[in-house]
């Protein structure tokens, strides 16, 4: 059984920064893409970011592009991001997710099939 856990979110004025990481339980973390997804109150949860197996290959809603960094450590099963320049419009609870198989890159959310509790970010004006 894969247990992912969240952790680093919190309320920030807006302009500012927070890191969120995800820690991965497993021995096969490595031969995972993992993700980052957002969920705003009454909204459906949306992608953030995604990062390949090795950490070479990234991608990255529009929306946070060019403010959040998605990065992993394969020896601590650990995925973070970092995110930037944080607006309201990032207020949501944060998700990482494993895809659902080895070697696999989407950031469709319907292809992952472990998620972690969530954590909750939120951004003042």
């Amino acid at each position: 059984q894969v247990q992912l856990i969240e952790s680093g979110g919190g309320l920030v004025q807006a302009g500012g920064s927070l890191r969120l990481s995800c820690a991965a339980s497993g021995r096969t973390f490595g031969a995972y893409a993992m993700g980052w997804f957002r969920q705003a109150p009454g909204k459906e949860r949306e992608f953030v970011a995604i990062i390949s197996w090795s950490g070479e290959n990234t991608d990255y809603a529009d929306s946070v592009k060019g403010r959040f960094t998605i990065s992993r450590d394969n020896a601590k099963n650990m995925v973070y991001l970092q995110m930037n320049s944080l607006n309201p419009g990032d207020t949501a609870v944060y998700y990482c997710g494993r895809s659902r198989r080895v070697y696999y890159y989407t950031g469709e959310s319907s292809a992952y099939d472990y998620w972690g509790q969530g954590t909750q970010v939120t951004v003042s004006s």
